[in-house]
Order: C-alpha cells, then structure tokens, then sequence
C-alpha cells in the first residue's frame, strides 16, 4: 500500500512547492535526531525526509497522484534504506536546501573550454633619441595564437566533442560523507574530463587539443614621443590567446631607455656637463652645445664661478602629454691648471699682485707649509 506523504508532511494534496518546503522545515526542526534524540523521533525524521523527497521531485510525485509509491520495491525508486534513498541520517543537504534557498556542495557545472588568455609584456630598449622624439619599432614575440587547422575547437577535422561518460558532462562528481549531522554531499572536479564535462576524442594534430599553439610574431609598435623608463605601451589582444581559442590578452611592451653618454635625464630636464678652462670663466667665453636634435651657441659670462648652471629652455625631452618640452641644464665645472712653467706662475703672482691677493710662496725653505711644519715640529 502507497503511504501517504502529503499526510506526514501534513500538506494538501494541491499544495504547492513552497507549502511543501515550509511544511518540511518545520518538521525537520522539530525531529532531527540532533534536536530529538527520541528513537521514535528519528523513525518519524525518515519518514519526512522520504515524503519531501518524494513531493518535491515532479517525477515522484505524478507517480503518487496517480496511487503509486515511487519509493516502493519496483515503484520507480529505492527504498529508505536502499542505494539512492534516505538512511538513518539522510536528508542533511534538503535540510541546508530548504534553510539557506541552495544545496550543500551543489554543482556549479561544468568550466569552459574557451578561456580568455593572458597578458605577456615584452622588454624593449631604446635610445635616449628615440624615447625622446619617438619612432616605430620592430619588435619579436613568442606567444600562443590561434590554431589555424581546428580553428580553436581542439578536434581532428569531422570529429567533435563528446560528453563525459564518468559526470555525465556535469564536470564534476559528487561523493556522499555519513557525519553526525547526517549525509554531507560534496562534489569535486571531474578527472576524467578534468570539470569539462566534454572529451576530446580525437584531438587536432596540431594543437592535441589545447585550440592554440605557439609561435614567434613580428609586429611593430610605436613608441609616442616623450616616453620614459620604466612606461608601458599596451597593445591591445596582441598577447597570449586563451585555452579553446579565447579571446587574446595584451601585450605590453616596457621601455627601458638606455644610458646617454653626454645626457642624463630627470624627466623632461636633460642634464650635462662641460669643462671650461678657469681663464675662460673668469673673462668670458661662448660655448658651442650639441643638444639631441640642434647646436646652440651658449654666453659664459666673464667671472662665472665652479658649479655654475646655464639654462637651455625647450632644449629638453618632448613633453609625453601636451605640447611643449622640457629644459637643458648645462653645469658648468671649472678647471683649474695643475701645471705651470715659471713664466705662467710669473703672470699669476703679478696679477695676484696687481689684484690685492697675497699668494704665499712654497718654498722649501720659507714657505708657508713649511713654517707651519716646523711649528708642529717644535721647531723656532
């Protein structure tokens, strides 16, 4: 004889899904053997467990409209006890499904075989010039592109995908724990298919399945003027394309700007020195400065003193984002002889002379180094 689950649940047999959750809920609250240790209570917990899983498979329950057991011997379902039914402590993930709106270790399907790909960044190094006022440059790339045989669908040509016959093209399989609180369903990926759900029969020969192969790439990429070490060009979806033949990443290209001989830069500032002799600085000079593009002809002021600068507007780096550009700051070193025959120690003396300026004289014997040894010495 068919039992009467609409009766243990204490619904009506026009009940609807949700009047069928709510009933369980509160029943399961009242007789789960951890809130009802009575051996009668976990009799009665079977029962419910077995008419909400019955009233709450369509399947099922047409079988019960029309006077059958679907959970009866031969009535399209297992026993309580039996593979697939409830046992002692089943009903744990309808408990958690009917609590929390989903199942516990539910399936999250099967991934994708399409995948999009990822970034690649490629080194590039380039001249102060060329960082400076820009150019186009060729550049060299290995990276994964589109199998061009299977077209990124990973099969031999006239073959295709076939579902998991292990998950049944779920991509993973679930696994059934008895605890304390009841039965625990947990799922993990598939390793037939590896979470696919799909296999490839006979894969490509180029590709053996993956929908992308490697190989180098010549592209060219132009560098905007005023760039600096450092930076990063995009170029978009020229990077690695995804498993499955997926949309392509970027490719970024790092300028890295290489040591100028005479030029140094602090972003779009160019720095350098020039040695003029000390005469030079003292009467005055022109200097004749090769910039990265021009020659500029340059006034060193009579007197210029050691560590003087001398500003060069617009001579500098193109400025990246606007128009305009940057500076060049000429540091001037003066260089004093280390050497003189006597006629030029001569000239010195007698226009330190004429200047004011005593020089005392190092002399072996009288000099002012000397005295000053012999005072340290101890001596008159």
């Amino acid at each position: 004889m068919a039992r009467d689950y609409y009766g243990i649940l204490g619904v009506s047999r026009d009940a609807s899904d949700d009047d069928i959750k709510r009933a369980y809920r509160k029943l399961a609250r009242q007789y789960h053997p951890d809130v009802n240790p009575d051996p009668e209570a976990q009799e009665k917990f079977k029962d419910i467990n077995a008419a909400y899983e019955v009233l709450s498979d369509d399947r099922k329950r047409q079988i019960v409209d029309l006077g059958g057991d679907p959970l009866a011997p031969g009535g399209g379902g297992a026993g309580p006890g039996g593979p697939g039914g409830a046992g002692p402590f089943v009903g744990f993930q309808d408990i958690m499904d009917a609590f929390f709106g989903g199942a516990a270790g539910g399936s999250r399907g099967p991934r994708p075989r399409t995948r999009p790909g990822a970034d690649a960044i490629l080194r590039l190094e380039l001249d102060l010039n060329e960082t400076a006022f820009g150019v186009e440059a060729p550049i060299t790339v290995d990276t994964a592109v589109l199998c061009t045989t299977c077209s990124g669908a990973g099969t031999a040509a006239g073959t295709h995908l076939a579902t998991c016959e292990a998950c049944g093209g779920r991509g993973e399989v679930q696994s059934v724990q008895r605890t304390f609180l009841g039965q625990v369903v947990s799922a993990r990926p598939c390793t037939v298919c590896q979470g696919y759900g799909t296999t490839i029969p006979h894969p490509c020969p180029t590709c053996a399945g993956d929908g992308r192969v490697r190989t180098r790439r010549s592209l060219t990429v132009k560098i905007p003027a005023g760039v600096e070490d450092g930076m990063r060009i995009r170029l978009a979806q020229q990077g690695e394309v995804g498993p499955g033949g997926g949309t392509a990443g970027d490719l970024y290209v790092e300028i890295h700007e290489r040591t100028h001989d005479v030029y140094s830069r602090k972003g779009d500032d160019l720095h350098c020195r020039v040695t003029v002799p000390m005469t030079a600085a003292a009467l005055g000079t022109r200097l004749t400065i090769k910039t990265l593009d021009s020659e500029e002809v340059v006034d060193v002021k009579p007197g210029t003193q050691p560590g003087s600068t001398l500003r060069l507007r617009a001579r500098g780096v193109p400025h990246l984002r606007g128009a305009g550009r940057g500076d060049l700051y000429v540091h001037l070193d003066v260089r004093t002889p280390t050497k003189l025959d006597a006629d030029q120690e001569r000239m010195l003396r007698d226009f330190a002379k004429t200047r004011g300026e005593e020089v005392a004289e190092l002399t072996k014997q009288g000099g002012f180094f000397s005295r000053m040894r012999d005072a340290f010495n101890g001596h008159a």
